[in-house]
């Protein structure tokens, strides 16, 4: 190499250094600047974490930064940074919205027909627990939560009459381009318009941002008497386009008192969901990603989750307008039905079977009975008798089956005296399929009609804790037959009990004893010794797993398997006496059934046992 080429490439050198240290220094003063911007960005991490911080007053008073904010933001947005707040609101038959000028948000919902458990008005949320703001970049980042929008033809607070309401709110960039954030509240629904308008904004926002950033997050109070049930019940829920699955974070547990989620594909939906009532927001064309997160708040603070959603909106510098929806009410099936956007998802009514009979028989029946009786305690009792009139043949078939197995028992007895060797199982389990086929019972009679109703007992489970019809409503001394019944409040707690008695879930635990105690004597085997272990779990175990299940549970669920088991034990006293069962033996040894052709199945039993037989006797030899 010669003298030239190093002298070339040292000054190559020196003037890339030189280049380095100037960028860094004009790097470190842009940086102090976006710092300084920045400092009342709305900023929801994946952690669930909201932080809200304000520009510190002696940066304002600051010359170098009031030069650097007005140049970089220019004239009309340096002077929308400065203000006073100011509340107006809109309401309609349904509800009450607050605005702010700051931010142009919503920053309370206030649910005219609904209260507080103990007769407060009932907020989604207020202005001290929510948040909203939309990222975005002209030469700079802009995030509206921390400028003032300018109302447009707005006076004080507005009542909508019979025609819909449009509230725009402007945040000035110049003198003609601005962001609008247009509401329309309809005269009678929860539903909201929210549209983002660009107007004269083409040059203005920065051609290389792929995403508009939406941040937004409340706070829920509790609303309902019983804190963990209600918190059970309250998550955030999410709706991936052209999908009818609901995906939500799950619930919160001691040991889980906050979740998050990222979502790394587009998402038509986005809930803050509680036991009765839902926030929800609706991207007209879909958010592009995002993620979702809540905090759960301890009992006795009056608060229940703080939800937080950050979305992705896909941009385009040629797009003047962005259309979503924001939802503010009821978890009422039939409402949320109406939208088509499978936000009924929200009310947890079961599995495909489960919600299905919720779908078709329950909520439809109670629905007719609602239309003409006022009392929810008396609608769930002839919801009860419904039910058990429709399932009455089952029930009698069942019963039935059982009454002619015990009818039998005698000639089961001297089988058992033919065959008292091991060695003869296999002979004695024939000749005892030969007598029920003869007599034409069916062994498993008993149990199938039972089967079919227990998706009946899951749908109720389902359907009275989902059930907004029952929220406030009060029957006997039950004051809210949506939450648990308390007749006595304990001076403490016991574990997964309680700190209070709830009657309905006592009663209930009683009647299910004697009803199981009274069916299980039924049974021909009740007082088998192979039964001792499943006659413990029904008539001891199970009634006292649901008086601790159930005492913080709904009232009206408590009731409705209260008479569900009442009428079960009337029903079989009734059969007891109806049914003859030394007659009924003694018609079936007169009038023996015809032998039937055999099922494929009988006929597999058979061919297995005589299988085991003929492996039993090469064995021997």
């Amino acid at each position: 190499m010669n003298k030239n080429s190093v002298i070339g490439l040292v000054l190559i050198g020196i003037v890339l250094l030189a280049f380095s240290w100037w960028n860094s220094k004009q790097r470190e003063k842009q940086l102090q600047y976006l710092n300084t911007v920045n400092q009342t960005t709305t900023y929801i991490p994946s952690n669930g974490n909201s932080e809200v911080n304000s520009i510190p007053s002696d940066n304002l008073n600051n010359d170098y930064y009031q030069q650097q904010l007005s140049g970089s933001l220019g004239e009309y947005l340096y002077s929308s940074l400065e203000g006073s707040e100011e509340i107006f609101t809109v309401e309609n038959d349904v509800m009450v919205i607050s605005f702010s000028n700051k931010g142009g948000r919503i920053v309370s919902v206030e649910l005219k027909d609904y209260k507080r458990y103990n007769g407060e008005p009932l907020y989604l949320f207020d202005k001290n627990n929510a948040e909203f703001n939309i990222s975005l970049f002209t030469n700079t980042q802009i995030n509206t939560s921390q400028f003032y929008f300018k109302p447009e033809k707005i006076s004080g607070n507005i009542t909508v009459g019979e025609t819909t309401e449009n509230i725009p709110l402007r945040l000035y960039v110049d003198s003609v381009s601005f962001i609008e954030f247009n509401y329309t509240i309809y005269p009678d629904d929860y539903m909201i318009d929210f549209d983002i308008r660009m107007v004269g904004m083409e040059n203005k926002l920065a051609p290389h941002q792929s995403d508009i950033i939406l941040n937004w997050s409340t706070v829920a109070f509790q609303n309902e008497k019983g804190y963990e049930n209600e918190n059970n019940y309250s998550t955030v829920a999410y709706m991936y386009p052209n999908d009818s699955s609901l995906e939500d974070l799950g619930t919160s547990k001691d040991s889980k008192k906050s979740k998050s989620k990222d979502i790394n594909s587009k998402i038509k939906w986005v809930g803050f969901k509680q036991q009765f009532f839902s926030s929800i927001i609706i991207a007209e064309d879909s958010f592009q990603n995002g993620s979702v997160a809540y905090e759960t708040f301890e009992p006795g603070t009056g608060k229940l989750k703080k939800f937080n959603t950050q979305l992705a909106v896909p941009f385009s510098p040629m797009a003047a307008n962005y259309n979503f929806k924001f939802y503010f009410g009821p978890n009422k099936y039939n409402i949320l039905n109406n939208y088509d956007l499978e936000l009924q998802k929200l009310v947890p009514l079961g599995g495909w079977l489960i919600r299905w009979i919720n779908r078709l028989i329950v909520i439809p029946t109670f629905d007719i009975l609602n239309k003409f009786i006022s009392s929810y305690g008396v609608i769930i009792l002839l919801l009860t008798i419904i039910i058990k009139l429709i399932l009455f043949p089952l029930t009698y078939k069942s019963y039935l089956s059982m009454a002619k197995m015990r009818a039998l028992k005698p000639d089961i007895d001297q089988l058992n005296e033919k065959y008292p060797d091991q060695k003869d199982a296999m002979k004695k389990q024939q000749a005892t399929m030969e007598i029920y086929q003869r007599a034409g019972v069916n062994p498993m009679g008993g149990c199938l009609p039972l089967l079919v109703q227990m998706p009946i007992l899951f749908a109720m489970f389902r359907f009275f804790p989902a059930s907004i019809e029952l929220r406030g409503e009060s029957f006997l001394w039950a004051d809210d037959l949506s939450s648990y019944d308390s007749i006595l409040n304990l001076p403490f707690e016991i574990p997964f009990y309680g700190d209070h008695v709830s009657l309905f879930t006592l009663l209930m635990a009683v009647a299910m004893f004697v009803s199981s105690k009274l069916n299980f004597n039924q049974t021909s085997a009740g007082n088998a010794p192979q039964m001792a272990g499943m006659k413990f779990m029904t008539l001891y175990l199970m009634p006292i797993m649901l008086l601790f299940w159930f005492n913080n549970y709904s009232s009206g669920l408590s009731y409705y398997y209260f008479l569900s088991n009442i009428i079960t034990m009337g029903q079989t006293i009734g059969f007891r006496y109806a049914i003859d069962e030394k007659e009924l033996h003694k018609k079936m040894k007169e009038t023996p059934k015809k032998p039937k052709k055999k099922s494929k199945f009988m006929q597999r039993y058979e061919d297995a046992m005589k299988q085991q037989q003929q492996m039993a006797k090469n064995n021997k030899r």
